[in-house]
């Protein structure tokens, strides 16, 4: 093996005296260092200088600036210029001409930052094409590195076409136009579909002269939207209007095409000043009326898919482009105001009559009930006058119950045929929405579909009975059940009702009744026909004293009669008149006070009593 040898350079250098600064130099040293500095640039802090990049690593790029080191400037300001390689000549800002490190300390960024104010204004006023870095997306766009100023560049300005991933662009460096500056705000604005649109423009020019109705064309599908789709010709954009897509009923325009589709379309109106181009892709296709089957007519059953749905109707398309409307009245037999959303919905597959077909209008109305029986056209045998059955009540009005008896029958119960003692004021004291109840027919108009029906007719008519148990003058024990300012509603058992005045309800202490007070009633007026009973508490007991009074005053007047009779035969006989007879007519007057003082005494009793 080879030995290895140390070799010195020389030998005999005095490191010592080097070291300790013992006069190795034949001039002074100061002196020399004095001219090694003239070499070199003068670097002043906070200047900006140019210099020459002599290196790049992954994080840094080094720059000669003619200074005795090379300064360090850190690889992410150069995102903006991913082509810069060693040789370009850069400019730099001198933060230091050493740090802490001993190196000098340059930056790239506060360089381009001194200048790019006036390099952006520059740009606008020359319409200068430029390059940006983009760094990040914001609101409604992207963030542009323009000469070390952040720029603004809008969606919308970032290609002629619509952008659907913007994420795409970010770390990217492309060319830029300025378009607008805000001096004020130091505010600037740039877009790259600036760039394009002149060379688009002049394409567009040549596409519009070219343009003629009922063209045919292929195009890219190259946007979407909810009333259209927009087709590129090959540089002009047209618009399909949703209505032109298809001959059938549309949703959204994405059911019919998809991005990036190639699609022939006809060009169906163009407007070369304002650029703009109506597109169709139905008229691509005969219309789907004229293939309609020509034996199809009224009467016959069709099929179909529900397209659309609204509370008058829904549209069944039985065909693609052919469609028949079936009216709510239409889908069942039944009278109620109701939904087309009670029936059906969207995507059911239905089958219908037609009702009405007009192939010039290309309009057709359908029916479904008419799949069914009309239940009217046999109404008298299935419910002839007379007939009990139960039927569900569907709504009130203030005379009566509106029930239906089965699906497409109606009936109508009056107010009046409700209850035979029972007073209504209104249907919902006696019966509630949804509730059965038990009817009787009582009349039918088939031609206006109606039926009376009846609820108190199901019972025999109470007030035969009542005629007789509530005669005039009989008395009976009721209770107050209700008052108002005009009297009483006294339940007189559990059927009946009848009505005291306000003047015949005062008690015999002179007090008003109240609400469940239970009292003597007589029967003052018994009315059949109008179902009334007027009932009277006063005269319970009134008349009772009247009569009293009476046959106490029928017998004062007899005595008062009886005495003028003794008095006057006395008279008469007067003459005759001896000491025995003056004796006896002491006796008589003596008699006679004291009857009259004991029927005083009575009178004034009963007056005590009265009070």
């Amino acid at each position: 093996m080879e030995e290895v040898k140390n070799v010195v350079a020389n030998e005999n250098f005095d490191w010592n005296a080097f070291e300790n600064d013992l006069g190795v130099y034949d001039q002074d040293k100061t002196q020399i260092t004095e001219a090694y500095d003239k070499t070199l640039s003068n670097v002043n802090v906070g200047e900006v200088v140019e210099g020459t990049v002599t290196a790049i690593t992954k994080r840094e790029v080094l720059v000669n600036i003619g200074y005795k080191s090379e300064g360090v400037i850190s690889i992410s300001e150069f995102r903006y210029n991913p082509d810069l390689k060693v040789g370009d000549k850069i400019e730099v800002y001198v933060e230091s001409a050493e740090d802490k490190n001993g190196q000098l300390a340059l930056s790239h960024k506060k360089a381009r930052q001194l200048k790019s104010w006036d390099r952006v204004n520059e740009a606008l006023e020359k319409d200068e094409i430029i390059k940006g870095y983009i760094k990040c997306r914001t609101k409604g766009g992207m963030i542009v590195d323009v000469f070390g100023i952040e720029a603004f560049l809008p969606g919308s300005q970032i290609d002629v076409k619509p952008i659907r991933d913007y994420d795409v662009y970010v770390d990217k460096t492309m060319e830029f136009k300025v378009v607008k500056i805000n001096q004020e705000f130091r505010n600037v604005v740039v877009s790259h579909k600036a760039l394009i649109e002149a060379e688009l423009e002049a394409q567009k020019q040549v596409i519009m002269s070219k343009l003629e109705k009922g063209q045919i064309l292929e195009g890219t599908v190259k946007n979407i939207t909810s009333y259209g789709v927009f087709v590129d010709l090959g540089g002009v954009d047209g618009l399909i209007h949703i209505t032109d897509l298809s001959w059938g009923r549309v949703n959204h325009p994405e059911e019919i095409v998809a991005l990036d589709q190639k699609i022939n379309v006809v060009i169906l109106d163009f407007d070369e000043a304002k650029k703009r181009i109506a597109l169709g892709l139905k008229q691509l296709t005969p219309h789907p009326w004229e293939a309609l089957d020509q034996n199809l007519k009224v009467g016959d059953k069709v099929k179909g898919r529900v397209v659309v749905m609204a509370d008058y109707g829904a549209f069944v398309e039985i065909a693609p482009g052919v469609e028949g409307l079936i009216h709510v009245s239409e889908m069942s037999w039944s009278q109620h105001l109701r939904s087309a959303q009670e029936f059906m919905k969207v995507g059911d597959e239905v089958e219908a009559v037609i009702l009405t077909l007009d192939r010039e209008e290309r309009k057709m109305s359908l029916g479904i009930k008419q799949l069914t029986p009309d239940p009217w056209e046999n109404i008298e045998t299935k419910y002839p006058v007379g007939t009990k059955t139960t039927a569900k009540v569907r709504n009130f009005t203030n005379f009566g119950v509106f029930v239906e008896i089965e699906e497409g029958i109606d009936g109508l119960i009056h107010i009046s045929d409700l209850s035979w003692t029972k007073k209504v004021k209104h249907p919902g004291e006696f019966t509630s929405v949804g509730a059965d109840i038990e009817v009787v027919v009582l009349e039918i108009d088939k031609e206006n579909r109606r039926l009376s029906l009846g609820h108190k007719q199901l019972e025999e008519n109470p007030w035969n009975e009542f005629e007789n148990q509530y005669s005039v003058d009989s008395v009976h024990e009721g209770t107050v059940t209700e008052l108002t300012d005009k009297g009483a509603v006294v339940a007189l058992g559990e059927n009946i009702e009848g009505f005291c005045p306000a003047r015949q309800l005062v008690k015999e202490d002179g007090t008003t009744p109240k609400v469940g007070d239970k009292l003597d009633f007589k029967v003052i007026e018994f009315s059949k026909a109008t179902k009334r009973i007027t009932l009277s508490h006063l005269r319970t007991y009134d008349e009772a004293r009247k009569e009293a009074f009476a046959a106490e005053k029928a017998e004062k007047r007899a005595a008062a009669d009886a005495t003028k009779s003794t008095v006057k035969k006395i008279n008469a006989s007067v003459e005759k008149t001896t000491l025995g007879d003056i004796a006896g007519l002491a006796a008589l007057k003596s008699a006679m006070e004291a009857a009259e003082a004991k029927s005083a005494k009575k009178a004034a009793a009963k007056k005590e009593d009265e009070e």
